[in-house]
């Protein structure tokens, strides 16, 4: 049967893009469509733009510490439009590079909402295209959970448009999203409430990472406010935002922020039309090779949730690097199945960019010992040099986890300046299966934060 293209991928984020530009190189025809905007959620509202917001948070303890180091610096005054503005200058030059991308690799662009006919077929902009392989790759929405007066809540694609800085924030949730975005709120000079429903958030990270956290962003002027929730928001006579939560209490804020969450972006995407399945989740149902019940139509990223495999689920991340990562074997699979290989999500690194930084490599303390471990943990805690001088409270922690018997390296968690660079180098270690005695056999660089994980002699504590 012949096909106007071999690959038709629907969504020109991360992993689409991947996927399209490998399987191009490959020798393969393929079109690509995106109704929003090229580079998908982490250029536009995710990854990329958080991170310059959080560097410009960032320079309020650098510009309140230069005294101490010799520098006399004049009454500083933060402008949001500034900031705003050169972030969208930025985002314009990425959407920009990612259509050369496609371009320059003879991969068709198509500007419009892509919609499934069958399983071979795409209809976009009223042209009907048929595809030999159909790939799904059309990412995550945040979403807002309804209750009364959940129309006045934004969500982080709304914060990078704000006008202005609100002076009074309200964030909801625990996750990366909330906590990074309370960071940001709090830096740039709002005073800012985190909430939570639950104990203390970041559920799923170590338990020291977690309570070290927490202690540091309340030095920070954080207001942390765990085991309540939101009943209701209202709007005042001044314009302002009442929210009322289920404690009874009220607090009155100019923006209220919800990071609870995201759900697959499945709109009119014309599913019903194929064999696709759902998982309970929601989310479309792959096998451990993406490939969905429908076997010409494949799914990778947000899209696919952070289990799939069928009976022996594989547990994954929603991360950009792991999406781009499908994307790439998708490709090879289809177009180059020599070099074909499975995604290895064991050691996967992550990092959470509230301030300060978390950087995170394998398992946790918890889960080791959930898991059979008996570990050595190793743990320090200190004021990083680039503070020495200052009067900040702020402190480091480096946590290693060690299997007592192997002795292989099992977990690295870090909070403090730089985290997620730091771990990085660390997790390429892990993944070669270093061990204790490699780590205090290398040398450290000094002086540095980072050379603390070499210097980790005496065991904190053995668990399990």
């Amino acid at each position: 049967m012949s096909f106007d293209v071999d690959l038709f991928v629907i969504g020109a984020g991360s992993g689409g893009v991947r996927a399209a530009r490998f399987a191009a190189g490959f020798g393969a025809r393929v079109a690509v469509a995106e109704s929003r905007y090229l580079g998908g959620t982490c250029v536009n509202v995710g990854c990329v733009p958080k991170k310059l917001l959080v560097y410009g948070a960032s320079y309020q303890d650098s510009l309140a510490h230069a005294a101490d180091f010799g520098w006399q610096v004049g009454k500083s005054v933060f402008d949001w439009s500034t900031l705003i503005a050169n972030k969208n200058t930025e985002i314009s030059r990425l959407n920009g590079i990612y259509k050369n991308l496609l371009s320059n690799s003879g991969v068709t662009l198509h500007e419009g909402h892509a919609r499934l006919l069958d399983a071979n077929t795409v209809e976009i902009n009223g042209q009907k295209i048929s595809a030999a392989h159909i790939l799904i790759a059309t990412g995550g929405w945040p979403s807002v959970p309804k209750f009364p007066g959940s129309e006045l809540a934004i969500t982080s694609n709304d914060a990078f448009f704000l006008e202005q800085l609100p002076k009074r924030v309200l964030v909801i949730g625990g996750g990366y999203i909330a906590v990074e975005f309370a960071s940001i709120f709090q830096g740039l000079g709002a005073e800012t409430s985190l909430l939570y429903r639950g104990d203390l958030f970041l559920r799923g990270f170590d338990q020291s990472v977690r309570e070290h956290v927490r202690d540091q962003l309340e030095v920070s002027g954080l207001d942390l406010q765990f085991k309540t929730d939101i009943e209701s928001l209202a709007k005042t006579d001044d314009g302002r935002i009442k929210a009322s939560l289920k404690d009874g209490r009220e607090l009155i804020v100019d923006c209220v922020f919800y990071g609870t969450g995201r759900r697959p972006m499945l709109d009119n995407l014309g599913l019903e039309n194929t064999g696709v399945r759902l998982t309970k989740q929601g989310y479309i149902a792959v096998d451990e090779h993406y490939v969905t019940a429908e076997a010409s139509i494949s799914a990778i990223g947000d899209v696919i949730g952070d289990d799939f495999g069928g009976e022996a689920a594989t547990a994954r991340l929603q991360l950009t690097p792991v999406a781009l990562a499908e994307g790439m074997a998708v490709a090879r699979r289809l177009f180059k199945p020599d070099e074909y290989r499975a995604v290895n999500y064991q050691l996967i690194p992550t990092a959470v960019f509230c301030l300060p930084n978390i950087g995170t490599v394998g398992i946790s303390e918890e889960d080791a010992v959930a898991n059979g471990h008996r570990v050595n943990i190793y743990e320090s805690r200190f004021k990083p040099m680039k503070l020495s001088l200052s009067g900040s409270q702020e402190r480091s922690l480096m946590k290693l986890i060690v299997d007592a018997d192997s002795d292989v390296v099992l977990g690295c968690h870090v909070v403090g300046p730089d985290a997620g660079e730091l771990v990085q180098g660390i997790a390429v270690a892990m993944k070669a299966g270093a061990t204790k005695a490699i780590f205090d056999d290398t040398i450290g660089i000094h002086p540095t934060s980072a050379e603390e994980l070499v210097t980790l002699r005496s065991v904190t504590r053995t668990v399990g």
